[in-house]
């Protein structure tokens, strides 16, 4: 069967109804302890923060969400992907456009070893139209002298969990550039005239 974009808008719109709808459902019938957490790289991509932590994550994502006063950078380098991975720099010209979710408190310790290499940094974001204070993100502690690109599997993790979230498509194209740039230059000349 053949489905045309209006007809696949439709589908996610009725899929993040859903799970909000899940979500609040939840949440009145069994009331837990949660913290409000940021996600501005792989953590986006509930499918890849499901992997993590160990249950869905779908139903506790709040929405887009604005990081202001921060920039993306790939200033980490992850051993587990082998590759340089995304943090969050403090620049008061910025913005960073990420995924708002409240999660149960009981998984904050799987998100930390999650984010081994990150400490946390309290900051407010804007989802919706509301600000949200006291919003944990994380942002990493060694930081590269200069950026360092991707592998392939991180560049489409980030990228697939900003899409299916939500966020505006010309940041998607923005922070695509960036990705594709930084793996650009790490080829080597002979590299690049054959790719």
């Amino acid at each position: 069967m053949k489905v045309h974009a209006g007809q696949f808008h439709a589908l996610r719109t009725q899929q993040t109804q859903r799970d909000a709808h899940l979500g609040t459902l939840r949440a009145v019938a069994n009331p837990e302890p949660t913290f409000l957490y940021f996600a501005y790289g792989s953590c986006m991509c509930p499918v890849d923060l499901k992997r993590s932590l160990g249950e869905r994550t779908h139903a506790y994502a709040i929405g887009p969400a604005t990081l202001k006063g921060y920039r993306l950078a790939f200033y980490a380098y992850s051993s587990l992907r082998n590759c340089g991975v995304l943090d969050v720099v403090k620049d008061p010209n910025a913005a960073v456009e990420g995924v708002l979710y409240q999660l149960p408190w009981r998984l904050s310790d799987r998100l930390d070893e999650r984010e081994i290499g990150y400490h946390h940094e309290t900051v407010e974001v804007r989802s919706r139209g509301k600000v949200y204070p006291n919003v944990r993100t994380y942002t990493a502690i060694d930081k590269l002298p200069e950026e360092l690109a991707p592998n392939d599997w991180y560049f489409n993790v980030v990228l697939r969990g900003a899409i299916t979230c939500g966020l505006p498509e010309q940041y998607c194209w923005r922070l695509f550039d960036h990705m594709h740039q930084l793996q650009q230059r790490q080829l080597q000349p002979w590299e690049r005239r054959s790719a």
